[in-house]
């Protein structure tokens, strides 16, 4: 299984709307990624990212056909609808 991690980083003046990630930007990204799964993980106080959104797809290539559907960077156009900060991203592969 592969993972794509995009983690949102704290900081002075970083925001992060939490119901408009995962009420409108997630559907966004479930239309048009096309992830086997979905999860999200909001931040504690005082750590270093926001909010962390981990999509799951079977294989590299289930992935690929995501990343290359016609509508894929409208999910990277939404991101000041939700967010004044820059993701940082991880792929891996799931191990257990």
């Amino acid at each position: 299984m592969i993972k794509l991690s995009v983690m949102y980083p704290a900081g002075e003046g970083a925001t992060f709307d939490m119901d408009y990630y995962r009420d409108k930007h997630m559907a966004i990204v479930q239309r048009t990624l096309n992830p086997s799964k979905i999860e999200i993980d909001q931040g504690a106080d005082g750590q270093p990212f926001l909010a962390v959104g981990h999509l799951f797809w079977e294989s590299s290539e289930d992935m690929q056909a995501g990343m290359m559907h016609p509508d894929a960077g409208e999910a990277q156009s939404d991101l000041p609808n939700f967010t004044n900060t820059t993701p940082q991203m991880q792929m891996s592969t799931t191990v257990q």
